[in-house]
């Protein structure tokens, strides 16, 4: 049995805490983007998917402008009509269209609803698992698990295209 000198297994473990420092780094990295994706899809998914107690109703399309379209609100149930209501682009229709959304609370802002408002909601958490996965797939070579994070995300973006 060959005995290693001291410096020589000092050596071998900086390696090993250098290696686990860049596994976390990666790690973490990956994690913040999926997280963060996440987070800023659930400020418009919230108001589409959880319904109880929201206004939801129809808009027509009256006047669309280079960043939202603007428009009377028919209700739908016990919601309140108003004369104008905003919504942000993109939206595949155009002037005197009608499309089911639901109200922001307190504000004259809109959202779009059904399946095509849900998957647009939550295109910035497909954004966040496309980056994660080239991060997982150059930083830790996961590559079965990168493909699944971006065929996820590329499901989701596509999904939320076609539906629009």
């Amino acid at each position: 049995m060959v005995e290693r000198s001291r410096s020589r297994r000092a050596a071998e473990g900086a390696r090993g805490l250098v290696l686990l420092a860049r596994v976390v780094a990666v790690a973490l990295a990956a994690a913040l983007l999926v997280v963060s994706g996440a987070w800023d899809s659930w400020r418009t998914a919230q108001h589409v998917m959880l319904t109880k107690g929201r206004e939801h109703g129809t808009m027509t399309l009256a006047n669309c402008g280079d960043s939202t379209c603007t428009g009377p609100f028919a209700p739908k149930g016990s919601a309140v009509a108003r004369p104008k209501v905003t919504i942000s682009l993109p939206i595949r229709h155009t002037t005197g269209a009608r499309i089911p959304v639901a109200v922001e609370p307190g504000t004259d802002t809109v959202v779009r609803a059904g399946w095509g408002g849900v998957l647009w909601a939550w295109v910035p958490l497909g954004g966040g698992l496309l980056l994660a996965a080239f991060v997982l797939a150059g930083g830790l070579r996961a590559y079965r698990t990168a493909w699944a994070l971006g065929g996820l995300g590329a499901a989701l973006l596509a999904g939320a295209f076609l539906t629009l």
